[in-house]
């Protein structure tokens, strides 16, 4: 069946192009940083690609009313870029992706956001920063890390984990790879693993000093950074980073379809799960519209929506605000919306209202990186290397 259409702007060029616009500047200021830099081959090239690809993605999303199908493709294209421009970073700065214990002495560690998780309890009790970073210079630094994850909660709470995070880009991207699950059913007490997790690591971060998850069971160090085996712990810990993003971002997500790391092991995930309920925006279903067929229950990639859910008239606190459940009901019952506004009434003001700054995030983590990836697939066609 055919969805109403129930966007002013699902349907029409003229409109979609109009409300395009303003991103069209947002996107030129964010990926260029000034005027574009156009002065060597490469550069343009990167630049434009980038610059069209976002704004057809955005006129996409406007156009078609398809939220996620869209969103997918540049969320996907950043955990992808991030990966190769990051690994090649390392190389070029180190010689390989590992790290020393001299890099760790002198603060040589690039802060990510999960770590945001781990430093809480401890900076409070110590007054002290439990993470071998930049505070402020550098790559990464721990100050910039963290202006982005409290502007990040407070505006799009769990959001960040569909339109910004560049690791959640991975799961995301092999939960659609198999056209349909093998497994269909999985019971939506998986969606509360995080919330263990992140008690058990903050705890034992704050008790041993030391940021715990990053240290066992991270799975992202298989595309980013990892320590130097040198020793027996080491190698055991090598094995359940790898083991874990064999099994939790590559084969349960595709048997499942479901985003399998994000839903049970992610600790920031419950941290701003948390968040969801001090920002802006959330997710409700119009019940009068809704006709119970459950094609929401079985897209939702987190296990956000259970048919309790669906009467309760919102998903969990866990919803990641990535718009399946939204493309995936054909009488347009769910739908973004404004806290403090009425539920059912203006669909298009809500959902553009959160577009945009939803994007914008999308923008500002992606931008600069498919740009720095493209230049580094441009002399890999050319010289046959990555590292020049």
């Amino acid at each position: 069946m055919k969805k109403p259409r129930v966007y002013a702007t699902e349907g029409s060029i003229w409109k979609s192009i109009l409300l395009t616009f303003p991103m069209i500047l947002l996107i030129l200021l964010f990926t260029a940083g000034g005027p574009p830099d156009l002065s060597t081959p490469e550069k343009s090239i990167a630049f434009l690609t980038t610059f069209f690809f976002l704004i057809t993605l955005f006129f996409l999303i406007l156009y078609t009313g398809k939220t996620d199908r869209y969103r997918a493709i540049g969320f996907v294209t950043l955990a992808l870029f991030f990966a190769l421009t990051f690994i090649v970073n390392l190389i070029k700065a180190r010689g390989s992706m590992t790290f020393s214990q001299e890099n760790l002495l002198a603060c040589e560690i690039p802060f990510c956001h999960i770590v945001t998780t781990m430093i809480i309890i401890p900076a409070v009790i110590t007054n002290s920063i439990i993470f071998p970073g930049s505070i402020i210079g550098g790559f990464a630094s721990i100050a910039s890390m963290l202006v982005i994850v409290i502007g990040v909660s407070l505006a799009l709470g769990r959001g960040f984990c569909s339109w910004g995070c560049f690791y959640g880009g991975w799961d995301d991207g092999t939960s659609r790879l198999a056209h349909k699950p093998r497994i269909k059913k999985v019971n939506p007490v998986f969606r509360w693993f995080s919330f263990a997790v992140l008690l058990v690591i903050a705890l034992i971060s704050a008790m041993t000093l030391n940021p715990a998850y990053c240290d066992w069971l991270c799975p992202f160090k298989t595309v980013t950074e990892f320590e130097k085996v040198t020793s027996f712990s080491i190698l055991m810990k090598t094995i359940v980073f790898l083991s874990l993003f064999v099994a939790l971002v590559i084969i349960l997500p595709v048997l499942t379809g479901k985003r399998f790391q994000c839903t049970t092991l992610c600790p920031m995930g419950a941290l701003l799960s948390l968040t969801n309920k001090i920002n802006a925006f959330d997710v409700r279903i119009n019940k009068e519209n809704c006709s119970s067929c459950e094609k929401c229950v079985k897209a939702c990639p987190t296990l956000s929506l259970t048919a309790e859910d669906m009467t309760a008239g919102r998903p969990s606190i866990t919803c990641m605000k990535c718009g399946k459940c939204i493309d995936a009901c054909t009488k347009s019952a769910i739908h973004y919306h404004i806290k403090g506004t009425p539920n059912n009434k203006n669909y298009s003001w809500a959902r553009n209202l959160f577009l945009y700054p939803a994007f914008l995030l999308l923008v500002v983590f992606l931008g600069g990186t498919m740009q720095s990836g493209i230049i580094l697939l441009i002399n890999l066609i050319k010289t046959g290397n990555l590292i020049y």
